[in-house]
């Protein structure tokens, strides 16, 4: 759908022109608009709204109370009211229709009936499609995701940290102690913990012992000091290609579809590839996210040579000016040599097809397997340069350390974390808002 950064400026101005005013409360629902519009006559609710929607706080979690209010399922009234957002925003009715009916769309493939199991999904579209994830609602909404998201770790690792500040007296050679073991037994890592202690203990001398808050400040500031930020890379060609590599079972797939569903809903045209022919399943289930998913997938027939597949979705991806393409590939660890030469050669093919290819390789790693992660890190990158990490399953493991040892250790950034089965779970990683979310 493209850029908007001009909603808050269209919304201002309407708002002054409005000569009725309505007040609503922040966070609170259902307010007292929403509720007129509920019981409002249907030649009258599209003014309700409007008029609702003009004098409400510009953003997105507010605006879409109001939209959604009184509407339990999927069906004409919310089309007809996405309709009025998309008109209110001034968005080409272009690409209000098509941001609808990929949403109708999407919504028949994965069988959602209610708002309730929706609402979500609907607002993560309308932040990347308006450009808005990095407004203050979406940042808000996704430290709270972040925060649930860790909850097992921090139970284990900032449960232990507030314990031993607050029984502690000086910091001394035995509190040092006891935080490298709380450290190592969250698999942050054994190198890791000696560079955070070390630099810990020059902070520390601007604080008093037992500061618990003073102390976690100051962690937390460290820890976000320990991931690198990715570079931005500039595409001389398009499409850009990125290549996704990881053993199986660390939820590639998955991370690939969402991957995709990001960049369309930013307005690119992606094309999804099965270059893992060593597994009939793997390329059925692409298939099956490419569909439900709304964007191009290219693959042969199980057992073909991966390179060739490469190759080919490489040409097609030329021809028909796709903007993305995201290459899945092998993980089968049994036959580890073997992988890292097909890993290499898909490499060399897709440079020779398109020079300066793959533009990013992108390792998937399964943060429940704890340090097993970081050995696989190690076993890839001797074979295949890796520009990025995306770590899954972080809401399911109390290992969550592990963040902390990979970007350190390697000092390769981790760009994407996975919160969960949802596509809305896949969100950018920040050092900052991490560190805050597991010490808060």
């Amino acid at each position: 759908m493209g850029f908007f950064s001009k909603i808050k400026k269209l919304w201002k101005k309407d708002k002054q022109d409005q000569t009725q005013k309505i007040q609503i409360e922040e966070k609170k629902v259902p307010t007292q608009e929403t509720q007129e519009i509920s019981s409002t006559p249907k030649e009258d609710l599209e003014q309700k709204i409007s008029l609702a929607l003009a004098q409400a706080e510009p953003r997105l979690s507010i605006w879409l109370d109001i939209l959604l209010q009184d509407i339990e399922t999927k069906g004409d009234e919310l089309w007809s009211r996405l309709e009025l957002f998309f008109n209110k925003l001034e968005v080409p009715q272009k690409e209000a229709s098509d941001f609808i009916a990929k949403f109708k769309d999407w919504l028949d493939k994965m069988e959602y009936e209610h708002i309730s199991e929706f609402r979500s999904e609907l607002q993560y579209r309308l932040a990347l499609a308006l450009d808005l994830e990095d407004e203050e609602d979406e940042r808000s909404r996704l430290f709270i995701k972040l925060s649930e998201g860790l909850s097992k770790t921090k139970a284990q690792l900032s449960k232990q940290i507030n314990n031993l500040i607050s029984s502690s007296s000086h910091f001394d050679t035995n509190f040092w102690e006891q935080l490298e073991e709380i450290l190592i037994m969250a698999d942050v890592g054994f190198n890791p913990t000696l560079k955070l202690i070390d630099n810990l203990k020059l902070r520390a001398k601007e604080i008093s012992p037992g500061d618990q808050e003073a102390f976690k400040k100051i962690f937390a500031q460290e820890l976000a000091s320990l991931f690198p930020k990715p570079s931005k890379k500039l595409i001389a060609l398009k499409p850009e290609v990125v290549l996704l590599i990881g053993v199986n079972g660390v939820g590639k797939t998955t991370t690939i579809a969402k991957l995709a569903y990001r960049a369309q809903m930013q307005g690119k045209k992606v094309l999804m590839v099965g270059a893992d022919t060593f597994r009939a399943a793997a390329i059925e289930q692409l298939k099956i996210w490419a569909d439900r998913v709304g964007v191009g997938f290219y693959s042969k027939e199980h057992g073909s040579d991966p390179a060739a597949v490469a190759y080919e979705a490489m040409d097609k991806a030329l021809k028909e000016n796709f903007d993305l393409v995201l290459v899945d590939t092998a993980g089968r660890l049994h036959t580890k040599v073997n992988l890292m030469e097909e890993l290499s050669k898909i490499k060399r093919v897709l440079n020779k097809k398109h020079p300066g290819s793959p533009h990013r390789t992108i390792l998937v790693l399964d943060a429940t397997t704890g340090q097993n992660a970081l050995s696989q890190v190690d076993l890839f990158s001797k074979s295949v340069p890796i520009d990025e990490i995306i770590l899954t399953k972080l809401d399911g493991t109390a290992k969550g350390g592990v963040v902390v040892g990979i970007a350190s250790e390697y000092n390769i950034p981790i760009t994407f974390i996975g919160l969960g089965e949802k596509m809305e779970d896949l969100r950018p990683f920040d050092g900052k808002s991490f560190a805050k979310a597991l010490l808060d």
